[in-house]
């Protein structure tokens, strides 16, 4: 059984950072890929980054470039996103996610790639 907790979430003022983990544990976790997907208030869930199996590469949503990096430890079976220079438009909960297939060649943006969930975890941007 998959499980993945989340944590790191909070109240935070524009500016400031961020870092949210997941640990995940019920597979092998350097197997897979891992994503952080949010949702905000009445929007639909949406791709925020993800990382392949082996931490080779990753990919982020535009609205996040070059301000958010996610990562992972594989010995800890912990991935992380660290939020930099966050906005009131980052507000939203969190959610963590792991790939269904081992060792997928690229990283899927695809929110039904990832049948695993977190129970997410919420962050707040606002003065």
């Amino acid at each position: 059984q998959v499980q993945l907790v989340e944590s790191g979430g909070g109240l935070v003022q524009p500016g400031d950072s961020l870092r949210l983990s997941c640990t995940a544990s019920g597979r092998t976790f350097e197997n897979y890929a891992m994503g952080w997907f949010r949702q905000a208030t009445g929007k639909e869930r949406e791709f925020v980054a993800g990382i392949k199996w082996n931490g080779e590469s990753t990919s982020y949503a535009e609205s996040v470039k070059g301000r958010f990096s996610i990562s992972r430890d594989n010995a800890k079976n912990t991935v992380y996103l660290q939020m930099n220079s966050l906005k009131p438009e980052d507000t939203a909960v969190y959610y963590c996610a792991q790939d269904r297939q081992i060792r997928r060649s690229v990283v899927s943006d695809y929110r039904p790639a990832y049948p695993y969930w977190g129970q997410g975890t919420q962050v707040t941007v606002s003065s």
